[in-house]
């Protein structure tokens, strides 16, 4: 049963509509509009009568039924005891897929694990398949689908986000949309009653519009199946995990929260090892890590280049490079043609010192030498911002080479400063170049893009 119906549907029922702002079927059917769905928006509710919403008014059908056409996709917003009745005559109708946003299921006890356990064994008699319950709902920007009550200006990218928490989920959509962090899909999976991470991975696995995969974890009801689809879908594509519950008292709470079973820690961290899953501690890093992977082609080789216009800064970045175990290229006489970028006093041992007297002819000739240089395989450009060269400017001199380079190498920027580097960042990060403004985050995502890479490596040694 494919679940292709979840992204691309022709057409989306939202059953439990409601004209009145505020409340959920309002939220799920303003976004729908406003997201710029092109396909057929149905709006139901055992009410009947018309709504109107963004300026479209809508007959409400009093059951999915009602509805003339077919139907692709229903997202279920109506109390829990009405679901199941629900699924029913969605199943009758020919609904693919069930995003059920309603919750007071699974998370509430055995009792609701039942009623759970119900509605999937309905749903797969008709052939369909459900999402949830406990849910925000889902999003793909390639088809300008947001069927959430979550926030409406998610930006297109590359990366995919599967959260298992409602709250956080919506909570990091924001945040991508603040931190320019582009989105193919948001998919809220809350008790993973039917469809599952796995699931997901396997969709995820040949979406062309997905580059990287970052899921926040509660636990996982299947470890088998779950390992051997990120096995298979880490060979293709990289996989960022932050798995939550790593205290004992982290894994009871998880449990109370989507009634997972989080199990011991240590297991989790052994299978996302042998699985090629990157496990990141913190949000902000799975994020920082998502850039690079999401955006930039694997390393050619392993011979990283820093280019720089602080002393300070270098070090950071050669500090953590040598923490994640990064080689630093070291070959002094073809280093030198960085020599032809800098005063007398520059120094053109990795990192490269261009000094703080760097400007944007400087920087351009510096970024496009290590571009086209065979042997210097990522480069990392940091920036203390100094009077003598504006930091948009210097963002658009990166855009600008690495277009002209073909793209074939990573390249992380790092830009220290104030509101002018922040712009520029947001300006680095809307074209696909990962940009932080601190130097260690920008090697550690390297790293990060380095150890996906290496992993793939060994696993076709094997």
């Amino acid at each position: 049963m494919s679940i292709e119906a979840l992204f691309k549907p022709k057409s989306v029922a939202v059953i439990g509509a409601s004209g009145k702002p505020g409340k959920i079927g309002y939220a799920i059917m303003k976004n729908l509009i406003e997201y710029g769905y092109e396909g057929k928006i149905y709006a139901v509710n055992i009410k009947g009568g018309e709504i109107e919403i963004s300026g479209r008014k809508f007959k409400v059908y009093r059951s999915i039924l009602d509805v003339p056409d077919e139907v692709d996709m229903a997202v279920i917003v109506v109390p829990a005891k009405f679901v199941p009745q629900v699924v029913e005559e969605c199943g009758k109708k020919g609904v693919k897929v069930l995003p059920i946003i309603s919750s007071g299921f699974g998370e509430l006890g055995p009792e609701g694990k039942k009623v759970e356990e119900q509605l999937v064994e309905t749903a797969h008699k008709y052939g369909m398949r459900i999402l949830g319950p406990n849910i925000f709902g889902v999003v793909y920007t390639p088809a300008k689908l947001n069927a959430t009550f979550g926030p409406t200006d998610v930006m297109p990218g590359n990366l995919a986000l599967i959260s298992q928490s409602g709250a956080l989920g919506i909570a990091l959509m924001g945040w991508t949309i603040l931190e320019k962090v582009g989105l193919s899909a948001v998919v809220s999976i809350g008790n993973k009653s039917d469809i599952d991470d796995a699931d997901l991975l396997e969709y995820f696995k040949d979406d062309e519009n997905t580059k990287a995969i970052l899921i926040y974890m509660e636990g996982v009801k299947d470890g088998r199946k779950f390992m051997k689809a990120a096995k298979e879908v880490s060979m293709k594509k990289p996989i960022i995990v932050i798995k939550a519950g790593r205290s004992e008292r982290g894994a009871k709470a998880a449990a109370s929260h989507t009634g997972s079973l989080a199990g011991a820690d240590s297991i989790y961290t052994a299978a996302f090892k042998q699985s090629g899953v990157l496990r990141a501690l913190t949000i902000g890093e799975a994020f920082d890590w998502a850039r690079t992977l999401s955006n930039l082609p694997e390393p050619p080789g392993e011979n990283v280049v820093i280019i720089t216009n602080g002393g300070g800064i270098g070090v950071m970045a050669t500090d953590a490079a040598e923490e994640e175990g990064l080689k630093l290229y070291d070959n002094l006489e073809e280093l030198k043609v960085f020599a032809n970028h800098m005063p007398p006093f520059g120094s053109y041992k990795n990192p490269v010192d261009l000094t703080g007297m760097a400007d944007a002819k400087a920087y351009e000739g510096a970024v496009r030498d290590a571009l086209a240089h065979p042997e210097m395989h990522a480069i990392a450009v940091l920036y203390c911002q100094t009077a003598v060269l504006d930091p948009r400017d210097l963002a658009r001199i990166v855009i600008d080479e690495y277009e002209k380079s073909g793209k074939k190498k990573p390249i992380v920027v790092a830009i220290v400063g104030g509101i002018e580097a922040k712009e520029a960042i947001d300006i680095l990060n809307e074209n696909g170049i990962p940009a932080y403004p601190e130097p260690e985050r920008a090697i550690k995502s390297l790293a990060a893009l380095y150890r996906w890479s290496k992993w793939k490596a060994s696993k076709r040694k094997e």
